[in-house]
Order: C-alpha cells, then sequence, then structure tokens
C-alpha cells in the first residue's frame, strides 16, 4: 500500500511538473505586450493603440470566452485605429495576461467585470467609451451600459449572450468548473486533449468560413491553455447564466446608443434569442444580420463591424449635441 501510494504521489509530481514547464513555454511564447494596470485586487492586461491623426473617441474592445484580448484587437484595431480612433483591447479578469480578481462569485460577475476593467481604462485617463463586446463579454458590455451609462458613449454587441436559453452549457465547462474535479481535469486533461480539439473547436466558431490563416498563433489562443485560465474561462462560461437570468429584464432601462451585429449561420450562439433578444429589448438599438457568417463577425466582415462603431459614434456625438441644445 505504501509503495503505491508512493508511485501515485511520484507520478503526479511528474504531471504537475510537466504542465508546470508547459505553461511556462506557452508564457515564453506569448508574453504580455500591454501595460499590466494594478487596480488594488490584480492587474488587468490593456494594449493601447493609438489613433492615427486626430483622435475621434476611444473604443474599447473584449473578447469573448476561450480567447483573449487578441481575438478583437487582430481583426479591428488597427482599422479603427487609421480612422481615428484610440483602441484599448483588455484582457478579461482571469484570461490572457489579467489576473483572475476575488472570489468566484465576484470573479465571475460581468457586472464585477466591467468595473474592474472601467477602472483599469480610468488609470489610462479614459472617462468615456464606445464598447465593443463579442460573444459571453455581451452580459458584461450590456451591464456597463446599465450601470455607468455615463462611461459608455455607445455599444456594439457582436453576436452576444445576452437572455436567458435553452440546453445550457457543455459538459467539459462544468467539469472544469469544479471545485472538486476541476483541477484534475485542468491539469491532467486539459493542456494535452486541448491542443488536439483546437482545430474543431475553432471550425465551429468559424463556419461556414474557413478559420482564419495562423489565427491560433496570431491571437495567442494557447494561452487558453494553462490550467489557471481554462478554469477560469469554465467558471465565466458556468456561472453566465445566473447573471442573464437576473439581468436580461433591466436590458430596457439602457440608454446609449446599441447596435447588434449578428451572422445567420451562427451554431455557437442562438441569434434568434440573444441578438434579436437584445435589439428588441434595448431602447433604439439597431440589429444587422449578416449572411453566410458564423460567431465571429470581426473576421469575416470587419468594415461591416468598424462601420458599426463609426455609426455609434455618430449617433453618441448627435446626442451630446442635443443635450447640450437642450
Amino acid at each position: 500500500m505504501t509503495a503505491l501510494l508512493v508511485a501515485v504521489l511520484a507520478a503526479a509530481a511528474v504531471v504537475a511538473t510537466g504542465v508546470h514547464l508547459f505553461s511556462r513555454r506557452i508564457e515564453a511564447r506569448f508574453p504580455p505586450v500591454g501595460d499590466l494596470i494594478d487596480i488594488g485586487p490584480g492587474r488587468i492586461h490593456c494594449v493601447d493603440t493609438p489613433a492615427k491623426g486626430s483622435e475621434r473617441a476611444c473604443v474599447l474592445l473584449v473578447h469573448g470566452a476561450s480567447g483573449n484580448y487578441a481575438d478583437l484587437d487582430v481583426a479591428l484595431a488597427e482599422r479603427l485605429s487609421a480612422r481615428g480612433f484610440r483602441v484599448l483591447s483588455v484582457d478579461r479578469p482571469g484570461h490572457g495576461w489579467s489576473d483572475r480578481l476575488g472570489s468566484r462569485h465576484d470573479a465571475a460577475s460581468p457586472e464585477r467585470q466591467a468595473d474592474w476593467i472601467r477602472e483599469a481604462l480610468e488609470h489610462k485617463g479614459v472617462d468615456e467609451a464606445i464598447v465593443v463586446v463579442h460573444s459571453l463579454a455581451g452580459v458584461m458590455g450590456l451591464a456597463m451600459a446599465l450601470n455607468t451609462p455615463g462611461f459608455v458613449r455607445g455599444l456594439v454587441l457582436l453576436a452576444p449572450v445576452s437572455h436567458p436559453w435553452p440546453g445550457g452549457v457543455a459538459l467539459y465547462y462544468q467539469v472544469a468548473a469544479s471545485p472538486w474535479i476541476g483541477p484534475l481535469f485542468n491539469w491532467l486533461i486539459v493542456p494535452w486533449v486541448a491542443s488536439l480539439y483546437l482545430p474543431f473547436g475553432l471550425a465551429s466558431v468559424f463556419a461556414p468560413q474557413p478559420t482564419p490563416d495562423n489565427y491560433a498563433e496570431r491571437t495567442k489562443l494557447r494561452l487558453l491553455m494553462r490550467p489557471r485560465q481554462f478554469r477560469a474561462n469554465a467558471e465565466d462560461v458556468v456561472d453566465i447564466e445566473a447573471h442573464v437570468d437576473r439581468l436580461h429584464r433591466r436590458w430596457r432601462e439602457i440608454r446609449v446608443p446599441t447596435t447588434v451585429l449578428t451572422g445567420d449561420k451562427d451554431s455557437v450562439v442562438y441569434a434568434h434569442i440573444h441578438s434579436v433578444g437584445s435589439a428588441r429589448d434595448v431602447p433604439g438599438a439597431t440589429l444587422q444580420v449578416l449572411e453566410g457568417v458564423g460567431h465571429s463577425p470581426h473576421y469575416s466582415d470587419p468594415e461591416a463591424v468598424v462601420a458599426a462603431i463609426e455609426e455609434i459614434d455618430r449617433r453618441a456625438g448627435e446626442g451630446k449635441e442635443r443635450a447640450a441644445a437642450e
């Protein structure tokens, strides 16, 4: 019995060491490239792309599940910068190079994440931004517009999660988020299996279009395979249902200019529930459905997304002029 226990402990030590080295290699390959902003309970990673020429407004880009700042940044930052926008792309807490902040209840809360990100931007002198959010971060963007409308110049929702939906979430997210078996799963299974599954997962996100060339490398996607980030991602996905159920009836209180872009071939998020529901419930919101596009409109049609941001900026400016005149 003693020999068996020693063998098990030795095997566990070997695996833990291997995963630790695996994570360090990933981090060395994809180090932080932006500012690590200390907001007290931890740091938020923010990449700042200045406007080319005269600055029109700030744009905040926030990624969804299973990603980091680079997902939206690679697709949109340079395009927006060329049109006069200052672009700030952030890693949500627990993702990329941002710390996981607070207890699980707070860490996975879209409202708390919105507060922390807004605080990080205030450290950079930003007190107003057009907020662009993708997928799971849709709830966070809506909560930010609901709770801090003075900060949100306008809101652009890309294939958002926003309303209750049938079917729940995938089992592996529930396992990874479990406080009991999650650590074993995240350390023993995820680093090896996730690499094999990655091409199939990406194909489902971009279908019916092909996965963009070199997408995983350009967006530093393998940072997700570190056990702690995979756990944080799973907690966000599993816990979002409760937050959606609690908040979605309040979307009618939002008063900032809002637009929704979604693909008619999205196989990840139900567009007829979330995108249509957001456009219906947020007063004055507009909806644009892109034909033949899947879950990532910012890659399938980035110019349509940029045009939507410019339109929101115009609407926000007109709204401020009307308020000043009144």
